[in-house]
Parts: C-alpha cells; structure tokens; sequence
C-alpha cells in the first residue's frame, strides 16, 4: 500500500522570516531526549522513533482537522519519510547554513513565546465566576430589537407627501408598494426584525424615538434618500442559556488575560523601536459624482451577524434592506 504525505503535517515546514542577533543564530540546539528500542515505533539508519512522538503527531492532526483521523501507519509513515529528509539535510550540513540556523531560531522563539503564554495562563485560569460575571454584563446590554416598515422616496417633498396620506389614513403598505424605491418596496416596505445598530443612525435613532404602531411624522434623511418609517413592534432580546455560550467566552477572556500579562511585561522592559516610522500615505484625490447622478439601485436584504458575546436566539432571524444597512 502506498502512503502518502500528509500535508497538514508538513505545514510547520512553511517559516515565518524574522531577524534575530547573532548569538542566537550561533547557539547550539539542546540534544534530542534519547529513544530506547522498547519505547519506539520504528528505526530510521538506527534512530529510533518514539512511541510519544507518534502521539503527539495523532493529537496535532487531531486539532488541526477538527477531529479527522489518519491510520497509524499513515502517520508513522510520515515520521519516517521526515527522518529521511532530517537525516538527509544533516549529511549535506544544510543544519550549519544561516538560513536554516536562522527559521530554526524562528521556530524555536515561537514555541518558547507560546510557552509562557500557556505558563501564565495554567497559573491563572479564567474562572466560572469570571465567565459568569462576563456572560451577565454582556447580556445586560442586549437591548431590543424593532420589526419595522419604511417607504424610500428621492425627495423630502415626496416623503411630505405620503405622511400627509398616511394622516388621512392611508394604507402604509400599500403606499409602499406604489411609491417606495427601495427593493423591499413589493413587499410593502417589510423590513424584518432587526437591532439598532444594523441600521444608519438617522434611520435606527428614528425607529428608536417611534412608539409601537405609529409612523414618523417628519422625514427621515439618509444618504440613501429619504424615509418615512412604520415601527409595528418591539421586543426585549432575550439572552441565550450560560451554558451554550460559556465556552466560547472562556477564550475571550484567555486572550484579554494574556494581552494584560504581555502589556505589562513591556511596561517594566526597555524597549527602544529602531524602525524608522513608516511615512504616511498620500491620499488620492477622488472623483467626484455628477451632482444630477441618481444613487446606485439597493441591492437585496442582508441578515446581520449576531452579537459577539453571544449566539441568536433560534426564532429570531431579522433582515434588513441594504438601503439602510450599514
């Protein structure tokens, strides 16, 4: 059977370039731990593979392909053909070259950097309490979220207008229907349920000072024209269960910890930047529009992305016309 290399597993062969001072290119790699016969898999021109490192490459790919797994003479396999091309690189001392000495440096200062950060935070673990106390400050800012109607016109004379006929009782979506310019026009001016911040802020701060039922009785302008606004209902956000989210704040919380530890290292180190600062750039004049230019024609609704803290309810699915989108 002919076993084939894994790519994944050649990805740590692909180095980041970096500058390092000369002693560090010059210092002498630690001695590999010594392999007994009992504790290996295989043996390479009398190397011996060990068991550990077979289990560390099945834990590797493991993470890396969210769970795949590969036989295992698939990956021992890998592990030779590797050993080959080492024990081929040291024969031709490309081990002694400054390139290789340079991105083995590269590698080495990756993983001792990655080292301390796993150090500091197995000495401070982000705690239930402190993804709890995350979970309630992010839940209480929630807000609500609005299910509205609206009517785009190019004109505030226009949006004049159909308030006036609204006044007399006319049908919002009907009149929306006939008049709006927007796409969601043919769909009487629906706009779905959605949240404040999805919107321009003409638009979300006039659905906002709207009470449920009633419509704008002054025109709201956007750069998308101008608006007359039904805003049918309301509802308080409702937070999903800490459980279903507590481990997707846990990282958060381990990159704030970890950003607060390396800031304070560089607080208390010398740290003098040799770079020159980069000049700024020059901005390029832009065109500028014909002032008789109609604006480009919305294009379809868009479903906005859910709160960073925390995942969507299920029911909840609101929509919002590109003419208002942000």
């Amino acid at each position: 059977m002919k076993l084939k290399l894994i790519p994944l597993i050649l990805a740590s062969s692909v180095l980041l370039p970096g500058c390092f001072e000369e002693k560090a290119k010059e210092a002498a790699a630690p001695a590999a731990p010594t392999v007994s016969k009992e504790d290996a898999v295989a043996s390479v021109n009398g190397t011996y593979i060990s068991k550990k490192t077979l289990e560390t490459l099945e834990k590797e790919i493991a993470e890396r392909s969210q769970g795949q797994t590969f036989p295992k003479e698939q990956l021992l396999e890998e592990l030779i053909q590797r050993e080959l091309l080492i024990q081929q690189a040291v024969q031709k001392q490309l081990d002694k070259s400054p390139e290789v000495i340079e991105r083995m440096a590269t590698v080495r200062n990756s993983l001792l950097s990655q080292a301390a950060l796993q150090d500091y935070l197995k000495a401070n673990p982000v705690t239930d309490e402190e993804i709890k106390a995350e979970y309630d400050s992010k839940m209480a800012n929630m807000g609500s979220e609005y299910k509205a109607r609206h009517i785009l016109v190019k004109t505030e004379d226009e949006a004049k207008k159909l308030i006036a006929e609204l006044e007399k009782g006319g049908d919002f979506t009907a009149l929306a229907k006939k008049h709006s310019i927007d796409p969601m026009g043919s769909e009487g001016g629906d706009l779905g349920w959605f949240t404040a911040d999805r919107m321009v802020p003409p638009f979300s701060e006039a659905v906002v000072a709207l009470e449920n039922g009633k419509f704008s009785k002054t025109p709201v302008q956007t750069q998308f024209g101008w608006h007359v606004i039904l805003r049918e209902e309301s509802r308080a956000l409702t937070p999903p269960p800490f459980d279903s989210v507590k481990e997707q704040i846990r990282p958060m919380l381990q990159r704030q910890k970890a950003q607060a530890m390396i800031e304070n290292l560089r607080k208390n180190a010398k740290v003098e930047v040799l770079l020159p600062p980069t000049p700024p750039k020059q901005e390029e004049a832009q065109p500028t529009a014909p002032a008789d230019q109609a604006a480009p024609a919305p294009a379809a609704e868009a479903t906005p992305a859910e709160p960073a803290s925390a995942a969507p309810n299920a029911d909840v699915k609101p929509t919002e016309p590109a003419a208002t989108a942000k």
